[in-house]
């Protein structure tokens, strides 16, 4: 089951298909090592039909299906040499929920940023069963939308630099501050 993304509405959702036409046109988007030659191509596609009218769910539904992931992928280790690694069993769900949720805060940043509120929180939008503490520590953060969405903007296939969203699996991601 995906995230709860609590402001995931019609602008935001158009707003996130924006973000991924601007990582289209300037050759920006993340591909994963995880999706198979096929799915590499249809990447863009995918992620753009799931922030429209879809959801991580629905994403990850795609890359279920038979040869949409790779088996294995190349890790380089400490020492500088590269091995053949297993492509982890949730690997759909963890790439689907993370590149989704990137794009959500990136759209959400702009809706703030549009209608002049001045900061998203920082939320638990799943439960997970062993939370990084470094997670649980961002739980209720302010954030500046437009410093989030230029770092977001900035740090495709790495962790951003404010740490939100934490990294892949976190279950974290950004609202709207209730009054």
């Amino acid at each position: 089951m995906g995230l709860n993304y609590e402001d995931l509405d019609e602008e935001t959702r158009r707003l996130m298909v924006e973000e991924i036409e601007i990582d289209i046109a300037s050759d920006k988007i993340y591909r994963s090592s995880y999706l198979g030659q096929r799915s590499q191509g249809n990447w863009p596609d995918y992620i753009t039909e799931a922030a429209r009218s879809g959801s991580d769910d629905s994403l990850a539904r795609q890359l279920r299906v038979p040869g949409a992931l790779n088996q294995t992928t190349q890790r380089r280790l400490a020492t500088g040499r590269v091995i053949s690694a297993k492509v982890p069993n949730n690997a759909a769900e963890v790439l689907a929920e993370s590149e989704f949720n990137r794009y959500y805060a990136r759209g959400l940043s702009r809706k703030a940023i549009q209608n002049e509120i001045p900061r998203l929180q920082v939320y638990r939008a799943k439960r997970v069963m062993n939370p990084r503490p470094e997670s649980e520590e961002k739980i209720g953060l302010l954030v500046d939308p437009a410093t989030l969405l230029i770092d977001l903007r900035g740090s495709i296939g790495v962790e951003p630099a404010l740490g939100v969203p934490p990294g892949p699996g976190s279950g974290i991601s950004v609202r709207i501050p209730k009054r």
